[in-house]
């Protein structure tokens, strides 16, 4: 249904060409949700955008590569075409409901301005379905908040409106950009069950993004990792969190807190930070937070490559890394740092915590 292939999203900023989202490739098949996570700044929510069409080519942003939504090439769509699209098949969930909401319109504006434009009906027939998608979205008295404005609700019914106004014209593709950000945990699990809940009824497709790997747990099929503009890590769900092939995945994972970590237990932080993205690495951008880095990292960029034992799969695990954890060369080049202290790239190695 949805195909990314060697998309590439660049800003042109004063200190330079900033690559943003560099040479991404990915898959969406009917119905399937693939989660897209990274900490913050690692292009995930530019590729959504970028996806949606709401990054173009022009002015100081420079979008190459090819994005086929059903066929058709979102980069060759008119602006009038894109927008045909926008709501009624592909829609996105935006992380702060308080700028995706205008603050001047009622609940009932927002959500009956797309499905008269798209689904023809009346003002009395599009007011009928706001309310039926509100309590679609389980928020109480429907008829009563369809006339509120969005300050009147609480931060995890304004999440619900932006995600009834993605549902209004039952598109097939969502994006949600990390749709519980400044949530509570409480309210945070409501949302993921309700979003999953929506998908399984719907049958329609999903693309979740966020920096939690928790959050996308159980709730997509498939994960990709994303890291300085670029994914280093694919894998189906389930067998990413049982075993990470690529470093920074690893490190992400330790940074997890357990429920059965003893109390006080240290969490594991991942060293330094990202990149410069408008000074890209000669080899691995990861290197230099890398436990595994050797000197072949700090020259040779790493690609995508299936493990061995998924090589045939239709979704197999890749992993864009020259020593990738669980491996007899992971395992080589990490014990010689271990030996030596530090690595290829300088970082030193705490013997007690690797």
């Amino acid at each position: 249904m949805l195909t990314v292939e060697n998309v590439s999203t660049h800003f042109r900023t004063k200190r330079g060409q900033l690559r943003a989202v560099d040479r991404v490739s990915l898959t969406l098949a009917a119905g399937e949700t693939l989660g897209l996570v990274g900490e913050s700044g690692s292009g995930k929510s530019v590729l959504g955008q970028t996806i949606m069409g709401l990054v173009s080519n022009g002015g100081t942003t420079t979008v190459a590569g090819e994005i086929r939504f059903q066929g058709r090439d979102m980069q060759a769509l008119t602006r009038k075409e894109q927008q045909g699209l926008w709501g009624k098949d592909i829609a996105m969930v935006f992380q702060d409901p308080m700028t995706a909401l205008n603050p001047f319109k009622h609940i009932g504006t927002h959500l009956t301005e797309s499905i008269r434009a798209h689904l023809g009906l009346d003002k009395k027939q599009a007011r009928e379905r706001a309310i039926e998608l509100l309590r679609k979205v389980r928020i109480p008295e429907p008829t009563r908040r369809v006339d509120q404005y969005p300050h009147e609700l609480s931060g995890g019914m304004r999440q619900r409106v932006v995600i009834a106004m993605a549902l209004a014209c039952d598109p097939i593709l969502t994006i949600a950009d990390e749709p519980t950000t400044a949530l509570d945990v409480t309210v945070q699990k409501q949302i993921l069950e309700l979003l999953d809940s929506l998908r399984k009824e719907t049958g329609m497709a999903g693309i979740l993004i966020s920096h939690d790997l928790g959050v996308v747990a159980g709730q997509t099929d498939r994960v990709a990792v994303m890291y300085a503009g670029r994914i280093v890590e694919t894998a189906p769900t389930r067998q990413l969190f049982a075993q990470p092939r690529h470093p920074y995945t690893e490190a992400l994972l330790s940074a997890i807190p357990r429920i059965e970590d003893a109390p006080h237990t240290v969490l594991e932080a991942i060293e330094g930070g990202l990149p410069d993205m408008t000074k890209p690495a000669e080899g691995c951008s990861f290197a230099t937070r890398c436990r595994y880095a050797q000197e072949k990292c700090l020259t040779l960029p790493p690609e995508l490559v299936a493990t061995a034992d998924s090589a045939a799969a239709v979704h197999p695990h890749e992993a864009a890394c020259h020593f990738p954890v669980g491996t007899a060369e992971g395992a080589a080049a990490l014990a010689a740092n271990e030996k030596a202290g530090r690595t290829a790239a300088g970082r030193k190695l705490d013997l007690e915590t690797v």
